[in-house]
């Protein structure tokens, strides 16, 4: 059981750092003109193919589903497209970095959500790990040069962030996905997901082509890291440890970015993001360090 937690909570560290490198791959391909919807389908697209032909070929699994799997998997892939839509459309009317910091308020979207819903016990401990990372992520926005705070902007990434939350309580609790493994999982998520972009761009009658290579790796990293790889993880991290502590361990996402933004955008690392990043590793640190009296039962 112990050996159990502790992969979930790798896990979960990996999905969190994962998704963060979505400005990463898409901010290169919006400035070369490409539309959310494009951009999207590519990034489910190949993630489809990559993450199907592995499953198919390589691990052998078993990818039939019953019906009401089906239904499940569509709503859950639909609910998940529908947060992504929301993050990138709001990368058009804010900073990206702004964008991450307020789609953290996911986490406490997440706690009660389960809290109001499921009835699911929040520990002191916890909560005080919720609040010291919102507020350590509040402290990671410094404002200077940033854009105005865009009302759609604000809006569109707080409805990302409740559909993000609705989806990683859903997996937790739907009795009709419960038992499926989390590869499988995933990807009927990533392909249910991508009918929302093929509808959206009249059956790709509006797709924008990949005219060079910059912009086909973009999409297929676009695909890999914050697709596949968080997908895959947050799903094994939620059935592991449950969707509140995944969804704290998400304080790393704007941490990736900030990461990035030091590394190669030349951003400056001040005293105040300092601090923040101190008490939103002590809050995940707390949150990791914290024994559970009812531990999630094994996959």
């Amino acid at each position: 059981m112990r050996n159990l937690r502790a992969k979930g909570y790798l896990n979960g560290v990996i999905a969190s750092t994962s998704y963060g490198t979505n400005p990463l791959f898409a901010l290169p391909l919006f400035a070369r003109g490409f539309g959310v919807n494009s951009v999207l389908f590519y990034r489910y697209f190949f993630a489809v193919v990559i993450y199907g032909i592995f499953l198919k070929f390589f691990k052998k699994t078993d990818l039939k589903i019953s019906l009401r799997e089906c239904g499940a998997l569509f709503v859950f892939g639909v609910i998940f497209s529908l947060s992504s839509i929301l993050l990138f459309y709001a990368f058009q009317f804010i900073d990206s970095g702004i964008a991450c910091t307020i789609l953290f308020i996911y986490p406490l979207m997440v706690a009660l959500i389960s809290r109001i819903f499921f009835k699911e016990h929040l520990p002191k401990i916890i909560r005080l790990a919720l609040f010291m990372v919102i507020g350590g992520i509040c402290l990671l926005y410094d404002g200077d040069g940033a854009r105005t705070l865009n009302i759609k902007g604000v809006i569109s990434v707080l409805a990302s962030a409740l559909a993000y939350a609705i989806y990683m309580v859903g997996i937790k609790y739907s009795k009709a996905v419960k038992h499926i493994k989390p590869d499988k999982l995933t990807f009927y998520v990533m392909l249910f997901g991508l009918s929302v972009y093929v509808w959206n761009l009249k059956f790709c009658t509006q797709l924008q082509p990949l005219d060079s290579w910059f912009v086909f790796m973009c999409a297929f990293m676009l695909a890999l890291f914050p697709t596949i790889i968080s997908l895959e993880t947050i799903t094994f991290a939620i059935k592991c440890i449950g969707a509140t502590k995944t969804a704290i361990l998400g304080a790393l996402e704007p941490l990736t970015a900030l990461f990035f933004g030091v590394l190669l955008f030349g951003e400056h690392l001040t005293i105040k993001i300092a601090a923040g990043i101190i008490i939103i590793l002590s809050g995940v640190i707390t949150v990791i360090l914290h024994k559970d009296k009812n531990p999630t039962a094994k996959i």
